[in-house]
């Protein structure tokens, strides 16, 4: 019997042999840029400190790159680590509608498979692609239009981590040389790993930012099995039992998989993130970063509406005291109120950047004292957007009366509105000071990974500015 997911294995397959065309080659590397960047960013936060300390008590074969410490694990314990890393800051790039992060699980499981097994670079990059690809499709599937949101998401259910270890378990079964169906099997394995629950965002806890982490772990790991002869379902993806009916019901699409797979790509539409906050808050903060620009004295502000899709309010907006003082640097990040606050206010980097989410940043008195004049509500306008795009409109009411509306239909570093060349290098390379002064030549290594012979090289120079 064969289904969906044989169907995509052996389009990946396929693919994967012949290689990527250019252009897609070269998008997968811009996100593996901005992969390694946000990484090194990240490598003295809690969670990765946490992540490299389990994968150091799980030993074993030092195969693969740990970028928080510069130490080698078995490849499935480094994307454990690196997934963590890539998603532990809230930088990680996003997809719409599915409303997931599908390369912070995704490549890090296919760069320590790489790297394990030598691999040439554009392997890599053509691998982390068709697994981005099934990961979004994956997501799609879930997406319903009448309710005009993924069914994931209005389950508590993280379609990143869900989906995301089902893609990286492609990604890593095409790096480990598995034919198609040791791929479909690899998939079809993942399918029971996959899980992620949202009520962090709402109320607390860092358990989020391991939720890549564990997908790419997941994918490593299914696609060792598959390897060693342990089969997935092949209805895996369809049938009455399968992944879709399980995580969202008869709403979902199946065929939505497939249709279009390596030929329709989703992938050079995903958005880059240009600050480091839940991707929800980004319009605003645009809204906001341009009501600054054109002189809005924030010392006369009354009041602040900022609309939204009322789909986000749950995670920027509710509850509304918790949104308004919120209890930690990272909790700040995903709220409407304090990142429309402190775009007001002025922000780091390419507006906000990663001292605007310290727990010090976050108990500012200036900040909080805007933060409470914000009201979160929803807008009908941005309904009709969403999730195709994040949109938002920030009304600013001045104590004289005066009112200052920006609507942003479309938020930047998505296709409408993308990151420039260099506004994608200067986001590296403020990431990279936290960890290394030389960027620039990560920066070279990343940009001829598609005729390198391996990722030794970049992964040298990684263990080298850990």
């Amino acid at each position: 019997m064969s289904g969906v997911i044989t169907e995509a294995a052996e389009l990946a397959a396929a693919a994967h042999t012949k290689g990527l065309p250019d252009d897609l080659r070269d998008d997968v590397a811009r996100r593996v840029l901005d992969l390694l960047g946000n990484c090194l960013a990240a490598a003295g936060e809690e969670p990765a400190r946490i992540a490299g300390a389990v994968a150091a008590e799980w030993g074993g074969r030092p195969a693969s790159t740990a970028l928080s410490t510069g130490e080698r694990f078995p490849a499935a314990s480094a994307a454990l680590v690196n997934g963590t890393l890539a998603h532990a800051l809230d930088f990680d790039d996003t997809h719409l509608p599915s409303v997931l992060h599908p390369s912070a699980s995704v490549i890090p499981a296919a760069l320590a498979t790489a790297e394990a097994h030598g691999r040439s670079g554009a392997q890599l990059l053509d691998a982390a692609g068709l697994g981005i690809e099934l990961a979004v499709r994956l997501g799609m599937a879930g997406y319903d239009e009448e309710l005009g949101n993924s069914i994931f998401f209005e389950r508590g259910l993280h379609a990143t981590a869900i989906c995301g270890a089902v893609g990286s378990a492609m990604a890593s079964a095409l790096l480990q040389g598995l034919d198609a169906a040791g791929v479909a099997h690899a998939a079809g394995i993942a399918a029971s790993m996959g899980s992620g629950i949202i009520e962090a965002n709402r109320t607390g806890g860092t358990i989020k930012r391991l939720h890549c982490g564990w997908a790419a772990h997941s994918g490593v790991a299914a696609a060792d099995l598959a390897r060693h002869g342990l089969t997935g379902p092949p209805t895996v993806v369809e049938g009455r039992f399968g992944f879709l009916e399980a995580f969202c019901g008869d709403a979902s699409r199946a065929r939505d998989v497939v249709e279009g797979f390596t030929t329709d790509w989703e992938l050079p539409g995903i958005f880059v993130k240009p600050y480091p906050c839940n991707h929800f808050t980004h319009a605003g903060v645009d809204a906001a970063l341009r009501l600054r620009a054109d002189g809005l004295p924030v010392e006369e502000i009354a009041d602040l509406e900022l609309g939204v899709p009322a789909a986000v309010l749950r995670t920027i907006g509710e509850p509304a005291q918790e949104k308004a003082r919120p209890r930690s640097g990272y909790h700040a990040a995903f709220s409407g109120p304090y990142t429309v606050a402190a775009a007001l206010l002025g922000g780091g980097g390419l507006g906000l950047f990663h001292e605007d989410f310290t727990d010090a940043a976050a108990a500012d008195p200036a900040r909080l004292a805007l933060a409470a004049k914000v009201r979160c509500v929803p807008d009908a306008e941005c309904d009709a957007i969403f999730p195709r795009q994040f949109p938002a409109v920030l009304t600013a009411t001045l104590h004289d009366g005066t009112r200052a509306r920006v609507r942003v239909p479309a938020n930047r570093g998505g296709p409408d509105n993308p990151l420039s060349t260099d506004e994608l290098a200067t986001k590296f390379r403020l990431n990279a000071a936290r960890r290394t002064e030389d960027a620039d030549a990560l920066v070279a290594l990343v940009r001829a990974l598609p005729e390198a012979a391996s990722p030794d090289t970049l992964t040298s120079a990684l263990r080298r500015s850990a």
